[in-house]
This record gives structure tokens, C-alpha cells and sequence, in this order.
């Protein structure tokens, strides 16, 4: 449980998005109305924590990846939520210390809770914008300042889109945010997954593990195809090995333990823009 008080524009009433999350992972900064989303999923999928977590570990995996092996020195993340354990810009900047990253959510809590803990430095800053207006979020001007849109640099989208419902049209967003970012840049993204197996079984589960988030009041989180998913990349590279289970992403070892039913339910890729 959060030992903050609340901030006056933070409603406790309703769920939160970035709390939420941050509770999936074990964080304290929630109430109990952001806990509920993840006891109702877990009604549905006991492992519904791992969505989250698995989550976490592919994008520390690709931020070594992106730094280390595509030599890319500045991040705008996009939707970041609130401030865990292995932020980009830390991960980052164990390998590369100069590396240049833009944080950016639109939750009062991230920005209750973040902008202190994330801006350390020079180099990192925190913005408050909704990526479901990309033109407004890419001509801010802390973004503007503090990353040069003439050089490669990695956008991440990490658990944000499937929150992003139909009637915004996702693909025309994700278009835009393509389309401003330049040659030798990349894309990170995950997404809620709907796999429509042959025999139902994690299709089924897809859509009861969506309606619990729904019953749950959070009003967001779609379980997409991979053909919705895929077009989120449109005219990008797919890195190998494409759009896949998480767990299937580079893993850092041998696996030992079952890949549960949590883990058939969300993919992610990264893209090259050429």
C-alpha cells in the first residue's frame, strides 16, 4: 500500500492504468481499487501477475539490446508508468552512461510519484502527455530538447497500446509515431494477446482475462490478433525472432520452469526503420 498521500488530482475512486501496474509487479505506490484489477484477473488467470513481470524482463533484455548491440544513446518511453526496479534509462546506462531518455505518461501519479525519483540527471526527464495524441506528444518541447529526431533513437512502447481502444484507431497512432522517427531508429512494443488457437483454449482465455479487466472498472486492455499486432510495425524491419512470446525473445538462458497460461497472452517485437 502507497504511504504517499494522495495528490489532489490523483482519484483513488477509480483504477489506474500506471498503478495498477505497478501493483502487478509488487510495487506499493496503488490503492485498492488499482489491486481489485489484478484479484479480479486472477479469478480468470491465477497467473495474471506474470503479464506484467514477463513484461519487465523483455524490456530490460531489449533496452542491453538496443544499447549494446544497435549503439542507440537516446529513449522515449512511452507510457512508462510509474518508477520500478530496472528503468530504461538505468539499464541503459550501465552500458552506455551518456544515454539520453524522455519518460512520458499522462498519469497524476506518475507524475506525483516519478518526476522526482526519474529526473536524477541531465539526461533524463519525465514529460506529462497522452500517447494517444502523438503529434501534440512529439512536438512537446522537453521532448524536443532533449531528443534529436536527426539520429537514431528507440521508442518504446511497452504495454501501451492494448490500452488503447478500436474507435483511436491504434495503427493510425502508431503510424504517426513511425513515420517522425528517423532512418536507424527502432521500436519496442508488447502487446496483449489473443492467440485464436485452433482449439479455442487461450482465445477463450483472452477474452474472460479482458472482461475481468473490464469488470475491474479499469475501462482499457484489449487482447489483440497477431495481424492487428503485426500492422503496428508497418513499415519497419522486424528484428529476428519477429513477433513472439516473450519468453521466446532472446531469453537469457535455458528455461526451467512450464511457460504458463499468463505467457501465451502477450507477444512483443522490436522494428528497424530503414
Amino acid at each position: 500500500m502507497s504511504e504517499t498521500p494522495p495528490s489532489p488530482e490523483i482519484d483513488t475512486s477509480v483504477p489506474s492504468v500506471a498503478r495498477a501496474y505497478d501493483y502487478f509487479l509488487g510495487g506499493k505506490d496503488n490503492f485498492e481499487v488499482d489491486r481489485a484489477v489484478l484479484h479480479q484477473a486472477m479469478e480468470v488467470l491465477p497467473e495474471a501477475r506474470l503479464l506484467a513481470i514477463e513484461n519487465r524482463h523483455w524490456l530490460t533484455r531489449v533496452i542491453r539490446f538496443l544499447t549494446r548491440e544497435a549503439g542507440i544513446t537516446q529513449f522515449l518511453d512511452v507510457g512508462s508508468g510509474l518508477p520500478t526496479r530496472e528503468n530504461t534509462h538505468q539499464v541503459a546506462r550501465r552500458i552506455e552512461p551518456e544515454t539520453s531518455v524522455v519518460y512520458v505518461d499522462n498519469d497524476p501519479a506518475c507524475l506525483a510519484y516519478g518526476r522526482a525519483l526519474l529526473e536524477e540527471s541531465g539526461l533524463t526527464h519525465f514529460v506529462s502527455a497522452d500517447l494517444t495524441k502523438p503529434d501534440e506528444l512529439l512536438s512537446n518541447p522537453t521532448i524536443r530538447t532533449h531528443i534529436d529526431f536527426d539520429t537514431p533513437l528507440a521508442l518504446i512502447q511497452c504495454g501501451t497500446i492494448h490500452h488503447v481502444p478500436n474507435e483511436l484507431h491504434p495503427h493510425e497512432i502508431m503510424r504517426t509515431y513511425i513515420e517522425a522517427l528517423p532512418s536507424g531508429s527502432y521500436l519496442a512494443l508488447t502487446h496483449f494477446f489473443n492467440p485464436q488457437d485452433e482449439n479455442g483454449y487461450y482465445a477463450d482465455l483472452a477474452r474472460r482475462t479482458e472482461q475481468s479487466f473490464h469488470d475491474a472498472n479499469l475501462g482499457s486492455g484489449f487482447w489483440r490478433t497477431r495481424e492487428e499486432i503485426q500492422s503496428y510495425f508497418d513499415g519497419l524491419e522486424i528484428v529476428e525472432p519477429g513477433l513472439s512470446y516473450l519468453h521466446d525473445w532472446w531469453p537469457d538462458g535455458p528455461r526451467l520452469r512450464p511457460v504458463t497460461d499468463a505467457e501465451h497472452l502477450i507477444v512483443g517485437g522490436v522494428g528497424r526503420k530503414p
